[in-house]
């Protein structure tokens, strides 16, 4: 699939939060933090727990993206 005008034009612009969207933000955050919480109490600070947490931070801002720009 080739990326278009239209896609940078979505991509990079501004969302305003419609509907039921905050909530749902929200959530996911919420969720996240949890998983985040119980990933740091069941290991040891290493690389490996870094990269976990940091690949959790990139999944939120992939679902926030999901929920803004496709709705």
């Amino acid at each position: 699939m080739a990326i278009t005008q239209i896609d940078l034009d979505n991509w990079f612009s501004y969302h305003s939060p419609k509907g039921d969207q905050p909530a749902r933000y929200e959530a996911i955050r919420s969720n996240a933090k949890s998983l985040a919480e119980l990933f740091l109490a069941s290991s040891q600070p290493s690389a490996d727990q870094t990269a976990a947490l940091r690949k959790l931070r990139e999944t939120v801002m992939a679902m926030n993206l999901a929920i803004a720009c496709n709705e």
